[in-house]
C-alpha cells in the first residue's frame, strides 16, 4: 500500500496551537488547492488513499485537527470556545495563510465537515466549493434527537460529559472503545482500515490528552457551536459556494435525516447530495468512489 508517497509532514504555529499536516512535496504548480478535513475519532491518516488519488490533479493540503492527531491538544478553556468549530476553522484558514494559499477547495468528513462547515460561513471569500460527507447541520442534528438517534450517536451525548468522567472511562480500554466506533454507524466491522491506519488510530487514543481533545470537540458542539449557529440562523448566514453532500447510504445520516433539505436550506445555490452504499467511513470505505466525487465536482 502506498502511504502518503509524494507528501512531506510540517508542524506549523498557527492561531496559538501546533497544526500537524502532510503537504505535497513539489510546488503547488497549475493544480488548484484542496484541503482535507478528517473527523472522529481518526486523524488526518483517514485521507491516504483518496490523496494517492487525487495528488496529481490537486494540491492537496491534509492537516490534523486540534485535538488530533499530531496536532495540539491544550486543555479545555470552561466555555469549551477554544474547541468552537469557529477556532478551529480559524486554524485552518491561518494554515492555509502560512501556505500562501488564499481561495481553496474545502473538504470535510464527521467532525471536520462541521469545521468546514463553518470556515465556509465565516471566511465565504476563501472557498471555492464545499465539499460535505455524512453530516448534516450540528443544530438541526440536536433539535431533531429522538430515541433511534441518540441510541445510534450515544457517543454525542456521552463525550460531552464533564471532565474527566469520558476520559478517564475510555482511558480504561481505549483500543475496545476505538474498535466499537469505527466499526459501528453501518461500518459493519473494521476490515475496511488498512493496518497502518488502524495502528495509527490506536496510537493516538491510547494519549490522554487526545481523548480530552475529542471530548471538548464534543462539549463544543452541545454549548459554544451551538450559539454560534443560532446567531447565524437569525442573520439568514448561508453558505455561498457551490457544494456537494455525500452520504452513506448504510449510516445513521442517510437513515434518520432529509439531508437534501436541511441543507439546502442552509446554502445560497443549489446542493447536490449523492448517496454512496457504505457506512459513516465513506473515505475509507469507497476511497475511489469519494475521490471520483470529489474530482467531478471540483472539476
Amino acid at each position: 500500500m502506498k502511504w502518503f508517497d509524494g507528501f512531506n509532514s510540517i508542524d506549523i504555529q498557527v492561531n496559538g496551537v501546533q497544526i500537524h499536516a502532510r503537504v505535497p512535496a513539489e510546488g503547488i504548480g497549475n493544480r488548484q488547492p484542496l484541503l482535507l478535513l478528517h473527523g472522529y475519532p481518526q486523524s488526518h491518516v483517514l485521507w491516504h488513499k483518496v490523496a494517492q488519488a487525487l495528488r496529481h490533479d490537486y494540491f492537496l493540503v491534509i492537516p490534523d485537527l486540534r485535538g488530533y492527531g499530531n496536532s495540539s491538544k491544550p486543555a479545555g478553556l470552561p466555555d469549551h470556545s477554544n474547541y468552537s468549530k469557529r477556532v478551529m476553522a480559524q486554524d485552518m484558514v491561518a494554515l492555509m495563510d502560512f501556505l500562501g494559499i488564499e481561495i481553496f477547495h474545502l473538504c470535510g468528513h464527521d467532525r471536520g465537515g462541521r469545521v468546514a462547515h463553518r470556515l465556509a460561513l465565516d471566511h465565504p471569500g476563501r472557498v471555492r466549493q464545499l465539499c460535505l460527507i455524512d453530516i448534516v447541520p450540528t443544530l438541526d442534528t440536536y433539535a431533531a434527537t429522538d430515541f433511534e438517534f441518540a441510541k445510534a450517536y450515544y457517543h454525542w451525548f456521552y463525550l460531552i460529559q464533564p471532565a474527566p468522567l469520558p476520559e478517564a472511562m475510555i482511558g480504561g480500554a481505549p483500543t475496545a472503545y476505538l474498535h466499537a466506533m469505527l466499526g459501528g454507524l453501518g461500518s459493519g466491522g473494521i476490515d475496511y482500515l488498512e493496518p497502518q491506519a488502524l495502528a495509527e488510530y490506536e496510537q493516538h487514543i491510547r494519549d490522554p490528552q487526545t481523548v480530552h481533545g475529542m471530548c471538548e470537540d464534543y462539549r463544543a458542539s452541545a454549548s459554544i457551536d451551538l450559539e454560534h449557529d443560532r446567531d447565524g440562523r437569525s442573520r439568514n448566514d448561508l453558505i455561498k459556494c457551490p457544494t456537494l453532500i455525500l452520504v452513506g447510504e448504510r449510516g445513521v445520516t442517510y437513515r434518520l435525516f432529509d439531508v437534501a433539505d436541511l441543507w439546502a436550506a442552509q446554502c445560497a445555490l443549489p446542493v447536490t447530495v449523492k448517496n454512496l452504499p457504505c457506512g459513516h467511513f465513506v473515505p475509507e470505505q469507497l476511497a475511489e468512489e469519494t475521490s471520483g466525487c470529489l474530482r467531478n465536482f471540483y472539476g
